[in-house]
């Protein structure tokens, strides 16, 4: 009796025993998870924190031409070559205008030169939806290049002169170029208005931010502000903005805090960032990552740089001074997605705010113009002329 009683404590003690390293086992495990997950969800929201406010400068180089035949040119297939509109392709020293795809075949696209030079084979070359250089390389436009005095230092500009004093001034988005506002100038030159188009803080050839990061309109409406301080010393009297992408925010927030913002008769936006949280959540979606990373993406940028992103909805915030608007937005945008547009448009609705929506059925991200070029510059010339052209 007492030999089965000690083997049967033995036989209970290992039990113990085994259950206490099971379980020490599972709790390891549990740990091992959560540790994990934090680790991704952390990288996550960091990730998204660095595709809202870090600095990239971009290189070139994104395809190359396998064939020309006259003005026809074969390049290699990609999302991007592969786009139905107008597109540029830059190369060492030189560009052309292309037109819509003409033919396909595995791994080649061919498109038409519309204008500029035709590259020879095998030259690399980015393929990409904004001008190449500057407005007399783009347009054949002459133009001045000016130094605008902003707080950090001296920011370029290109000058195009006009008549009047009413100055179309133009900003860019997100980790842009000033080229980028280049596909307004001939319907702003047509008119004959003086055209102005900005570099801000981050920018090449621009001073940095203290922090070297974006802070996505918050401070480089102020940039904005002192571009329409020089081009009141040039002879400007009232202003128009035109903002793609983020140049939509700066412009938005540059109506709502400057001083100067009732100097502006119209506004233009094409593809604007309207809504910051919003634009987080597609940025996550467009990353494959859950719904909850957006929104801590959104806490670690306030905690780099300690904007109020709340303010930065032009929705739930309307700018203080609300000039009449051109909104222009396609409806396939996975960088500020429609929804954007439609929750502005109903803002100013309930505000008796003045916006004229025109939503284009084709086109990625600020490819409106590329899609559909005529529309694109009768919009904008009709609506200056509703106004400026009176003046």
């Amino acid at each position: 009796m007492r030999t089965s009683r000690i083997r049967e404590k033995s036989v209970g003690k290992a039990d113990a025993g085994r259950r206490t390293r099971r379980g020490r086992r599972w709790w390891i495990a549990g740990l091992a998870i959560v540790v994990v997950l934090a680790g991704v969800t952390g990288f996550g929201a960091w990730f998204g924190s660095d595709q809202s406010i870090g600095v990239v400068h971009y290189g070139t180089g994104n395809t190359e031409v396998l064939a020309v035949r006259g003005d026809l040119v074969t390049l290699t297939q990609t999302p991007e070559t592969g786009k139905p509109g107008a597109y540029w392709l830059e190369w060492t020293g030189s560009y052309a205008m292309l037109g819509d795809v003409v033919s396909r075949a595995p791994g080649r696209v061919t498109r038409k030169v519309l204008r500029g030079s035709t590259p020879s084979v095998g030259t690399p070359g980015y393929f990409g939806n904004v001008p190449p250089g500057d407005p007399q390389v783009a347009w054949g436009i002459g133009y001045t290049e000016i130094m605008v005095p902003t707080e950090l230092g001296p920011a370029p500009a290109w000058y195009v002169p006009g008549d009047g004093d009413t100055w179309v001034v133009a900003v860019h988005g997100q980790n842009g170029r000033r080229k980028a506002e280049l596909k307004i100038l001939p319907a702003v030159h047509r008119l004959r208005l003086p055209f102005l188009d900005i570099s801000y803080r981050n920018d090449e050839g621009a001073p940095p931010s203290p922090d070297g990061l974006l802070h996505l309109g918050d401070s480089e409406w102020r940039d904005l502000e002192a571009a329409l301080r020089q081009a009141q010393m040039m002879g400007a009297r009232r202003f128009v903005l035109y903002g793609t992408s983020m140049g939509g925010q700066i412009v938005g927030q540059f109506l709502d805090r400057s001083p100067l913002a009732n100097l502006v008769d119209q506004a233009i936006m094409d593809a604007p960032m309207i809504d910051v949280g919003m634009t987080a959540e597609q940025g996550a979606k467009n990353h494959h990552l859950p719904a909850f990373i957006a929104g801590l993406s959104n806490q670690v940028v306030r905690w780099r740089t300690g904007v109020d992103l709340d303010r930065l909805s032009l929705i739930r915030h309307p700018p203080r001074v609300r000039p009449p608007l051109l909104l222009i937005h396609t409806l396939p945008d996975t960088d500020h997605p429609i929804q954007e547009a439609y929750g502005l448009v109903a803002a100013g609705r309930r505000l008796g705010w003045e916006i004229q929506f025109e939503p284009f059925g084709q086109g990625a991200h600020t490819e409106a113009w590329n899609v559909d070029r005529p529309r694109y510059d009768r919009l904008v010339g009709d609506f200056l002329a509703r106004n400026v052209t009176r003046r």
